[in-house]
């Protein structure tokens, strides 16, 4: 059944500093915190054109750090927003906020108001990058804060970037080990994008930041789903940011794209079967591969990347459907 996450933005409430790298209202195109009241509109209709069971279906409170906003500001959007909860119209509130913005008591007033998931933008867990990118807490608080959400029996979700200003591939492939010690019920991963307006841009046009590479920055993700998913089973539920307008209309530099996370599975796909390959000592020649036909494109590649990797390498690869094959498996005949 599909999950919907009904996101409502409050951009840079509750921040106390402007991180190197953001302007939520680039990202989300709202300049203003919703009201209680808009917050009640949004919800209504939302709960009337649902495409999914409502027990499916969650509030989210993103774009700035929620815990941290005005508290009485912050109630009355959960008094609302928990309304709807309650008459079964959502299963659930989800929320974002900073590390060092959590607290029992701040815990005890979220539970109190049908909230089930909070969201800690970790981003790094190595402390001179969160120094360098403004971040205002340390990698300790991410694992205090983390630590008593999981006692408080909340959803811990846990966000990452990688390719930060200062941060290397070595440092990303840190923080993704260290995230995975937490032990987070969702992990979201976002290469860094530089946006118009930001002290990133100022780094960026002053030669002191350069992104990584596309690939690079593909290679890495595909790293870190087969660690998060496979090896630790911590679904990655979002990879790369949102394809907005406004989005690609204020970014200067960095990894995007609309199909990021389908290229990264793809690039997972690609080395599975390689690695296979190398283990059978196959090393080159024509291939039969049986997939099941919902990973066809999955395996392909864009723009048939996938078969042309392999190519390069020496390997000509013809496909076969089989439904008995397993999604995200595949049988390799000899």
């Amino acid at each position: 059944m599909k999950h919907a996450n009904i996101a409502i933005f409050i951009p840079h409430e509750g921040c106390p500093n402007q991180c190197s790298f953001c302007n939520q209202k680039k990202i989300t195109g709202q300049n203003v915190a919703p009201t209680a009241n808009q917050v009640f509109d949004i919800l209504e209709n939302a709960s009337k054109n649902l495409n999914t069971n409502p027990q499916n279906a969650q509030i989210a409170f993103f774009g700035g750090s929620f815990t941290a906003i005005d508290e009485n500001y912050m109630v009355s959007l959960l008094k609302v927003a928990s309304k709807f909860v309650t008459d079964k119209k959502f299963n659930g509130i989800r929320i974002s906020t900073r590390p060092d913005a959590i607290n029992s008591r701040i815990l005890d007033i979220l539970k109190g108001y049908n909230v089930k998931a909070i969201e800690l933008g970790a981003q790094s867990m190595c402390d001179d990058v969160l120094k360098a990118n403004q971040r205002g807490h340390t990698s300790f608080d991410v694992k205090f804060a983390s630590k008593l959400i999981k006692d408080a029996e909340f959803e811990l979700g846990l966000q990452m970037m990688t390719g930060l200003y200062k941060s290397s591939i070595e440092n990303d492939y840190y923080t993704a080990n260290e995230v995975v010690k937490l032990k987070p019920d969702t992990i979201r991963i976002y290469p860094t994008v530089v946006m118009k307006d930001t002290e990133l841009e100022k780094l960026y046009n002053g030669g002191e930041y350069l992104p990584p590479s596309f690939e690079d920055t593909v290679s890495l993700c595909a790293k870190l789903i087969v660690l998060f998913e496979q090896e630790n089973n911590i679904p990655v539920i979002r990879l790369g940011l949102h394809d907005e307008k406004i989005l690609r209309d204020n970014m200067v530099a960095g990894v995007f794209h609309p199909a990021f996370s389908e290229i990264c599975q793809s690039r997972v796909l690609f080395n599975k079967v390689l690695n296979r390959l190398k283990n059978l000592n196959i090393l080159s020649g024509n291939i039969i591969i049986k997939i099941n036909p919902s990973d066809v494109s999955k395996f392909i590649g864009q723009r048939r990347a996938n078969l042309s990797r392999f190519c390069e390498l020496g390997y000509s690869i013809k496909l076969k459907q089989d439904k008995s094959v397993k999604e995200n498996e595949f049988l390799i005949e000899i």
